[in-house]
């Protein structure tokens, strides 16, 4: 017996007007999202709109359509729009209507900074719904890849040399032309033909796009040195304290004073000077900036966010409490920061004791899979008079430490493995660290909507 089959028919019209509402589930992403910014204060955007011209598309539609785009892997502003005809999701979103690419993009680039407030009204929505309470809070960063290619850098030591050769070759030019009319240079004349005032205007404008690079590297390096000789008076007033207390010299190497001036190595980016060179996973380099996200533990909410241009992160936690402090008003101070190595130091520590957060900041990696015994031995008593960090080190070894450290991999590493390996993001779309953190901060409040998504369902 042959198979039976459904006619497709595609000629056939609706014989009513089809409503829009009829196509999405109930409960869909898409709708949540339209449900939660409708209950948003969107006055900061709205206020900024004059009147005259053609009517504009309402805020509350384009913010919602990038932030169900950004929730579900879509970024581009081109492929915004295009969803827009090809998704049902993004039909419902748009109410049918299209807007192009360049109302997106501008929409965007021109609201970064009021988009990145409503990051702090959803999460008031959160704690309102029931899905939110302050505890525990995980930090952690990744190194994500800006809108530049690592190619497109220049460091110090190749500008100097490149500066020499083109600086020889303008000379060389000068000379052609000079004798451009008699025998001899007739006779050293290349074979190719060479218009000489053309070549020398490419070697010049060359040489100013070099020497604006050496101008930028100059200026980084002044600050890396301001920064790095207050740490090193810093190291060495710590040592003659210490020295001073125990009454002897104190042992090992003394703190190196920083040297002044560019090294060899440090660069700047033509397409974006604000990115970084950065260490990736495996040994990679990249050329992007260090994305931060404290997480709360119990609900995987991101409750603050940053973004930064240092390689290192343990300059990272005083811009993340300076973010959990601009929710504590509504939400609350976190009991307590929990932290890799990465970001350990004597003044971290300090600073989660003085804005009364407890600080869980390991010291140290620790080997996988250690013996039963050495992971259920109990640890030594902590003395009365211990400092900051010697009292978080013993806290890190109990019991209950333990537990609390033992959750920052499955909160905030889960958080930056969907956002990178589910939801596709690994590049930065747009260019300079305003605009860098403005799109982190869009990544961060889509990865709470499609979190809130869930906790409600």
């Amino acid at each position: 017996m042959s198979a039976v089959f459904r006619t497709i028919d595609r000629d056939t019209p609706m014989l009513m007007p089809a409503s829009i509402q009829e196509w999405l589930p109930e409960q869909h992403l898409a709708r949540f999202v339209v449900e939660l910014v409708d209950q948003l204060d969107l006055s900061e955007i709205t206020s900024r709109y004059g009147g005259g011209g053609k009517h504009a598309y309402h805020p509350a539609m384009l913010v919602a359509l990038l932030f169900y785009g950004y929730a579900t892997g879509v970024f581009s502003s081109r492929k915004l729009e295009q969803a827009t005809y090809d998704s049902v999701a993004f039909r419902y979103i748009s109410a049918d209507r299209h807007p192009d690419h360049d109302t997106i993009a501008n929409f965007r680039k021109r609201f970064l900074e009021e988009l990145e407030g409503l990051f702090k009204q959803i999460l008031v929505l959160a704690s309102t719904m029931g899905m939110l309470r302050l505890g525990s809070v995980s930090l952690d960063g990744s190194k994500i890849q800006g809108n530049a290619s690592k190619h497109k850098a220049m460091s110090w030591g190749y500008a100097n040399d490149l500066e020499k050769q083109l600086e020889g070759e303008v000379q060389q030019l000068l000379e052609l032309a000079e004798g451009a009319d008699s025998e001899a240079a007739e006779q050293q004349q290349p074979e190719v033909e060479l218009d000489i005032p053309a070549e020398l205007q490419r070697r010049q404008e060359r040489l100013t796009a070099i020497e604006e690079a050496k101008t930028k590297i100059e200026q980084r390096a002044q600050e890396r040195h301001a920064a790095e000789r207050a740490e090193y008076e810093a190291k060495l007033e710590r040592r003659e304290q210490r020295e001073a207390q125990t009454g002897k010299k104190l042992g090992g190497r003394p703190p190196q004073e920083p040297e002044a001036g560019p090294k060899d190595k440090d660069q700047v980016n033509f397409t974006d000077e604000e990115s970084r060179i950065m260490p990736g996973a495996g040994g990679a380099f990249v050329q992007g900036y260090n994305a931060q996200a404290a997480v709360e533990q119990d609900s995987h909410l991101v409750v603050g966010n940053h973004v930064s241009q240092a390689t290192n992160d343990k300059q990272e936690v005083e811009p993340a409490l300076n973010e959990l402090e601009k929710v504590a008003e509504e939400l609350g101070k976190p009991q307590a920061l929990v932290a890799d190595a990465g970001y350990h130091s004597k003044e971290n520590v300090e600073r989660c004791e003085t804005q009364g957060i407890v600080p869980y900041i390991a010291g140290n990696r620790e080997a996988h899979n250690q013996p039963l015994a050495e992971r259920m031995k109990a640890p030594p008593k902590c003395p009365e008079d211990a400092d900051a960090v010697t009292a978080m080190q013993h806290r890190l070894q109990t019991a209950a430490g333990k537990a609390i450290y033992g959750k920052r991999k499955s909160t905030v590493e889960t958080v930056f493995g969907v956002i990178k390996e589910v939801l596709g993001f690994r590049r930065f779309h747009l260019r300079g660290l305003r605009a860098v953190r403005g799109e982190w901060n869009l990544v961060c409040t889509a990865w709470n909507l499609k979190r809130m998504y869930v906790l409600a369902r």
